[in-house]
């Protein structure tokens, strides 16, 4: 018994002892990366994927734009050449085998080729490659704009247009040349402003959103292709709008009334430009000039109950005091009242209108009353 069981175990360390090692087969991939000036590309990925396996090898260059690695199993492979996270170039079904593999990317002999497939000269292809490269810049800082402007959105809706500032301030370091970045940022001054306890300070605001305002303005004019866009004098007009309020409110009540009358006339008739300027003139108290700016509004939109209210309002300070200490308006204020009472007979002004026309003799007419009782026989 025990001869056999030495037997036994002799035969299972035979066998044993003949099974052959089994090492993994991987072999190296090397190449030099170039761009389409012949510079050799540093920091760049050159990504292996294998097409079967899936497996992915992501080896950088170096200063010499030289990229090596070992270890990388045989078979077929999509390689791109990546860098900053875009795509430079690629190549597909590229077969490694247990010899070393060499692929080299030389973006200017590849845009050559390219080329002459397309029928294009080196330059063309040369002018092509720039023009996809200026684009790709152009997707990417619209983009990271866009970010900007959502996140000074958020903070303006919050009422913290400090915020928005600080944000709209690092997007124009982005790209200084959007006019709609400093119109926003216009806004957030403008918006911060009546925040400001310091008076100087709130004028200070004022000036500077006057400023970026008049800065998106001379940009959008000098835009071929903000020409281009068939609502752009609806935009340019809403430039103008926020740009007079922004001037009335530092008590530059002149510019305002430009800024207005400029909007008025990029997107008429402007009933509502008019109306602005109007506003900003009772509030510096030049009420004949008021009163023009609401005869405009008034002719652009006869509609507009509120500019007669202010027309009143404004015609009333003219009143003088008669021999019989009676108060004289000048002509058209009852008329004025009277007609925002038509308009808006049950609207926020509808007291104060009836109480100016008591105060000047006047009677208040109205079509909303009580119909007589008839007479019981």
């Amino acid at each position: 018994m025990k001869r056999y069981f030495i037997l036994s175990l002799m035969l299972a360390l035979a066998v044993g002892l003949s099974a052959p090692l089994v090492y993994s087969q991987t072999s190296s991939v090397k190449g030099v990366c170039k761009d389409v000036d012949g510079k050799p590309i540093d920091g760049a990925t050159v990504e292996w994927t294998g097409t079967e396996t899936g497996h992915q090898y992501s080896i950088k260059t170096n200063k010499k734009g030289e990229y090596f690695s070992l270890g990388v199993a045989p078979g077929k492979y999509n390689v791109k050449l990546m860098k900053d996270g875009k795509q430079m170039w690629n190549i597909s079904g590229v077969t490694v085998t247990m010899d070393e593999a060499t692929l080299d990317f030389d973006l200017k002999k590849e845009q050559t080729l390219a080329a002459k497939g397309q029928g294009m000269s080196a330059e063309e292809a040369k002018a092509m490659a720039e023009q996809q490269a200026k684009a790709t810049k152009e997707r990417d800082t619209v983009k990271a704009l866009n970010e900007k402007l959502n996140e000074a959105k958020t903070a303006s809706d919050a009422g913290d247009f400090d915020k928005a500032i600080a944000v709209l301030t690092e997007a124009n370091a982005l790209d200084s040349t959007r006019d709609l970045v400093w119109f926003k940022l216009a806004d957030a001054y403008r918006g911060s402003a009546p925040k400001q306890t310091d008076p100087d300070e709130k004028k200070k605001r004022y000036e500077a959103a006057a400023a970026d305002y008049q800065k998106a303005i001379e940009l959008r004019k000098g835009s071929e292709q903000a020409q281009k866009d068939p609502n752009n004098n609806k935009t340019m007009a809403a430039y103008y709008n926020n740009l007079g309020d922004a001037y009335g409110k530092a008590n530059k009540v002149d510019d305002a009334a430009a800024a207005y009358n400029q909007a008025a006339q990029l997107d008429p008739p402007g009933a509502m430009y008019y109306f602005n300027e109007g506003a900003a003139l009772t509030n510096a108290g030049r009420a004949d000039d008021a009163i023009a700016a609401f005869n405009k509004t008034i002719a652009a939109d006869p509609t507009k109950a509120l500019a007669y209210y202010w027309k009143g309002i404004n015609l009333i300070g003219k009143a003088t005091v008669g021999k019989d200490n009676k108060m004289v308006a000048p002509d058209g204020t009852a008329e004025a009242f009277q007609k925002y009472l038509d308009l808006d007979p049950n609207g926020p002004m509808a007291q104060t209108a009836k109480d100016m026309l008591a105060s000047i003799g006047a009677t208040v007419e109205t079509g909303f009353g009580s119909k007589k009782k008839p007479v019981k026989k």
